[in-house]
């Protein structure tokens, strides 16, 4: 047995509770204060159990902190400033530092003929950014002026290379008129199945009430005139969706048909695309930027159903998935040699 265990069993038949009954209420919360675990480097913690608490004090009332805050600002206020050891005077101290001249070695410097010479003397700051262009120095210049000065043969540049910091003009370019198509006229010559009536544009139009749009869906299955029906941004829905569906598997005229930038769900995507085989007349079907991702399980039926469907030669969405994409090309390759 070492000297340590044998230092150790003096205090194994030692009577804890005996000794705690022999010590003082002062030696008792000194015990308690000593077997608190504190972790101070611990910034998770709050502060109050990073450290014990030493205050012996009462509070002399509730926390004020407005009060608080502005006794730490008088404080900070009323300490004096540490002087510099240095005055600041602005007097400047030192030499202003000169780039020296660098000599161009023999073998580097150019002798051009005295025409190009005289030429270059010349030419102004217009002539000598076109110049650079032309010699493919374009980060002397900004895009515009590069190209400009390429597919032009006369100075397009009048300000010369100076202007490169400076942003190219731009013209602006002014908002797209409102939408002058008459809903209601539209749709009664939809009923009336009006042989001048060979296109039905609806784009941006967003306050046409839903029995409208399925009115005029519910109208198209018996129109023969019609061949291109457009009802981008008209904040369709699932039940447009539902009621262009059906309107695909009666209308047999229809070759064009574009519902992007609405807020069809995949649902009713997937309502569209099963309708779309019953009809061997669609040439075109646009239906990208809808409000949310339609899913995988939409993407892989879009790609079958171009496969199924060789009518269709044009479609617009854009693939998010490799497989689907790969399978959707291959497909309209497919159909437009059937085409041909």
């Amino acid at each position: 047995m070492s000297s340590y265990q044998k230092e150790l069993e003096k205090y194994r038949d030692i009577d804890e509770d005996e000794i705690l009954k022999t010590l003082s209420p002062e030696e008792l919360e000194q015990l308690d204060c000593e077997l608190q675990e504190m972790d101070p480097e611990n910034m998770l913690l709050p502060a109050g159990l990073r450290q014990r608490d030493q205050t012996k004090k009462s509070p002399t009332g509730p926390l004020d902190r407005d009060a608080l805050l502005q006794y730490l600002e008088q404080q900070a206020l009323e300490v004096k400033e540490r002087d510099d050891l240095v005055p600041f005077t602005g007097e400047k101290k030192g030499k202003p530092y000169i780039q020296p001249k660098r000599e161009i070695p023999a073998q580097e410097q150019i002798t051009l003929e005295p025409e190009l010479e005289e030429a270059l003397a010349h030419a102004t700051d217009a002539e000598m950014c076109d110049i650079a262009a032309i010699l493919g120095m374009y980060t002397l210049m900004s895009n515009k002026q590069y190209y400009d000065a390429i597919c032009s043969g006369e100075i397009c540049n009048t300000e010369g290379i100076s202007s490169v910091v400076q942003p190219d003009k731009y013209k602006p370019v002014p908002d797209e008129p409102p939408n002058p198509t008459n809903i209601e006229e539209i749709l009664k010559s939809v009923r009336n199945n009006d042989k001048e009536l060979e296109e039905v544009n609806l784009n941006n139009i967003q306050d046409i009430p839903i029995p409208m749009l399925t009115e005029l869906c519910e109208a198209m299955k018996t129109n023969t005139y019609v061949r291109s029906l457009s009802l981008v941004a008209t904040r369709s829905g699932d039940p447009i969706a539902n009621a262009v569906a059906d309107m695909l598997r009666e209308n047999r005229s229809l070759q064009s048909l574009n519902i992007e930038s609405n807020f069809i769900s995949s649902t009713g995507l997937m309502a569209v695309l099963k309708a779309v085989r019953e009809n061997a007349t669609l040439t075109e079907l646009r239906v990208d930027n809808q409000r949310q991702w339609p899913g995988d399980a939409v993407e892989m039926e879009m790609a079958t159903v171009l496969e199924q469907c060789p009518s269709i030669v044009r479609f617009g969405y854009h693939f998010t998935q490799q497989g689907p994409r790969a399978r959707a090309a291959q497909a309209m390759t497919r159909n437009n040699e059937l085409r041909e």
